[in-house]
């Protein structure tokens, strides 16, 4: 079953557009992989932008260049972007996103190094793993509240965490694929217009330390949730959303301009079957890509 086809399990959550600013609402665009820009008014945030989509002959070949016409034509503005974790998926076009719209990148040590590597200046990275403390780090960027929870990826790769440990030791980029290490993983909090999202960009969820009150919006990755125990239960316990936007289904080797199309076992119906059984009134779906629901 295409994903598509389960856009919007129960009612809608908000109106399928195709992107701008949403009037006094929050819009939130669908980048992609976990990718999102969330828009309220002039002030953009952007989270795990991937938009280069270099195909799999070109993952396998060697390092990976940010495509710049793909960065410019799909994320052209931004006021901060926050990295989830540094696999390529999540992290590659970040420095080259931040270049161009001055962005403030939000990540781990390891997204740090990165964009130092990159030659991004010292001003426009926030590393917030080095000033966790056990409770979630806070950061305020125009009229959104940013709060930045430890969390864990799934062991998708025969029961272990794809390309494991940070980068720490890169002296330059281009890095190929292999060198894009997961870093600390980090579930964001979003508060923004009076709305709560939640964006969680891995198939896995830290039950302690992962817990959002009066949660409008969880945007779910889907990749690896076989391989997590319990994955649906689990996030509905924790995070108790009014609706669910599933994302990290798409086949992230094609490129954006192209109708997504779900990587095979990913299983989707059960998991909207899952998640919609361990709520009572939820909303769970997908947008296709590059569209907006607005909250």
């Amino acid at each position: 079953m295409n994903p598509e086809s389960i856009a919007f399990a129960r009612e809608p959550f908000g109106t399928p557009r195709g992107g701008g600013p949403g009037g006094g609402g929050v819009t939130v665009q669908w980048l992609g992989t976990a990718g999102f820009a969330i828009t309220h008014g002039d002030h953009t945030v952007l989270i795990d932008p991937y938009v280069t989509r270099a195909s799999l002959a070109a993952c396998a070949s060697g390092p990976l260049v940010s495509d710049i016409a793909a960065v410019y034509k799909y994320a052209p503005r931004a006021d901060a972007i926050v990295v989830g974790h540094t696999h390529f998926d999540h992290v590659l076009d970040v420095p080259a996103i931040a270049r161009h719209s001055g962005a403030t990148v939000f990540g781990s040590r390891s997204a740090s190094a990165l964009c130092r590597t990159a030659g991004l200046p010292a001003a426009q990275v926030r590393d917030v793993e080095s000033a966790f403390g056990g409770e979630p780090v806070t950061a305020e960027v125009g009229p959104f509240t940013l709060r930045f929870h430890r969390n864990a990826h799934s062991r998708m790769l025969l029961g272990r965490v794809p390309a494991p440990g940070d980068i720490t030791d890169c002296d330059e980029v281009p890095l190929g694929i292999g060198s894009y290490r997961c870093g600390t993983v980090f579930g964001v909090e979003i508060h923004v217009a009076g709305r709560t999202l939640f964006h969680l960009g891995s198939a896995e969820i830290l039950d302690a330390s992962v817990r959002v009150a009066n949660l409008d919006l969880a945007l779910v990755c889907v990749a690896g949730w076989t391989s997590s125990h319990a994955f649906p239960e689990r996030v509905m316990r924790a995070l108790s959303p009014r609706a669910i936007l599933l994302s990290h289904w798409d086949n992230f080797f094609a490129p954006l301009d192209q109708a997504a199309r779900a990587f095979p076992r990913m299983q989707m119906p059960r998991l909207v079957d899952r998640l919609v059984k361990s709520s009572r009134d939820a909303t769970v779906g997908t947008v296709r890509m590059l569209e907006s629901v607005v909250i």
